[in-house]
């Protein structure tokens, strides 16, 4: 182990046995990994963490630099060490990087990276393979913390490779200033989005703000029973095994001063979904036509589940159906981060919970966290 408690990926070509691996060292990996500590689990012995990043920060290591920390909505400290006195105007990737990195060194978590996942199947006995670029761990459960990043979500509309102009999703936005003199359209209705438009208009030469739906706005503080209600929706639809909603995609977008100055100066007019895309721009079947430079798609992220595929998981409806932090077809996978934990206080409650069960699972007595 090196000095900030980072295991080197490179394993053993032999299968390596534990009994429980977490795939992803974000917020809900790294949660998961503390509870398991917590209740005397030890790392490399009973359980490892494998991340296929590149350095600590989960997701947070690629966003924008223009995402300063005091922009983060909703960042809660992992369980057991506070985020404290952390630099508002500093870029959130390197704040919450750094935070990750000495969460990962002070419970001495050995994340081991960058380790892709390639798949997770049945293997002898009961126990389940997971085949990765570092080797292969045979084990007792799987707690998939795999988040969103790595999927961006790419609508597809009629005349898309005709367009003579640039095509770039959110994941891989570089700042405003990328858009100086440019004709950008921006595509989604969430926080990202709006993010985007506020920072990008006053650089580009013009800007237009397109959603499948009218923009909700919340007026007031996020509330207790309104995160619950929000919480509730998401849990409903992975109850069901339909493909979860982010939890942000149901409280609506909450006003602050900057966005009520772009509601304001025009900034956030919101035109409907255009019909197809043209080689100068985007049409619509009224004949309003809007010439761009740039469509920037801010159309969120789906869950980076496919290593779960060999295990045959989802359901009809697209998702896969759970039962808490469970697959209620199989109590050895608990996906944490994933629907109603994909907020940063609900990964950390969900990897508690998944502790639990597992804990549950293979027959140890229960210990309370």
């Amino acid at each position: 182990m090196n000095d900030i408690g980072v295991r080197d990926a490179a394993a053993p070509a032999a299968v390596q046995n534990v009994d429980v691996v977490v795939i992803g060292a974000g917020q809900a990996g790294l949660s998961s990994a503390h509870h398991l500590r917590r209740v005397g689990f030890e790392p490399d012995r009973d359980f490892v963490v494998l991340d296929h990043a590149p350095r600590p920060g989960g997701a947070w290591q690629f966003r924008w630099p223009s995402l300063t920390y005091a922009k983060v909505h909703g960042m809660h400290s992992l369980p057991g060490f506070e985020l404290t006195d952390a630099d508002p105007a500093r870029p959130s990737s390197e704040v919450i990087g750094e935070y990750f990195e000495a969460y990962e060194h002070r419970f001495d978590l050995q994340v081991r990276r960058p380790v892709d996942v390639r798949e997770v199947r049945e293997g002898e006995a009961g126990r389940l393979l997971v085949e990765t670029s570092a080797g292969t761990w045979s084990t007792r459960a799987v707690i998939s913390a795999t988040g969103t990043w790595d999927r961006p979500f790419w609508p597809r509309y009629p005349g898309q490779e005709t367009f003579r102009g640039r095509q770039l999703h959110t994941a891989v936005y570089p700042g405003p200033e990328a858009f100086e003199g440019q004709r950008v359209v921006v595509v989604g209705g969430g926080a990202s989005g709006t993010q985007h438009l506020m920072e990008i208009a006053p650089y580009a030469a013009a800007t237009t703000w397109v959603t499948r739906r009218p923009p909700v706005y919340r007026e007031g503080p996020f509330t207790e029973d309104w995160g619950r209600s929000a919480v509730a929706m998401v849990e409903e639809r992975v109850r069901q095994g339909l493909p979860p909603r982010s939890v942000v995609s149901v409280t609506g977008l909450p006003v602050n001063d900057a966005i009520r100055r772009a509601r304001a100066d025009g900034v956030l007019d919101r035109l409907p979904m255009f019909d197809r895309i043209t080689p100068s721009g985007v049409e619509w079947d009224d004949g309003r036509h809007v010439d761009a430079d740039v469509i920037l798609w801010a159309t969120g992220f789906r869950p980076a589940i496919e290593h779960l595929a060999p295990l045959r998981l989802r359901e009809p409806g697209g998702g896969i159906r759970m039962e808490g932090t469970r697959a209620a077809a199989d109590a050895r996978i608990h996906l944490v981060g994933y629907g109603p934990s994909a907020s940063t206080i609900g990964a950390n409650r969900a990897g508690r919970a998944a502790v639990r069960e597992i804990q549950r699972l293979l027959a140890q007595e229960p210990v309370t966290a």
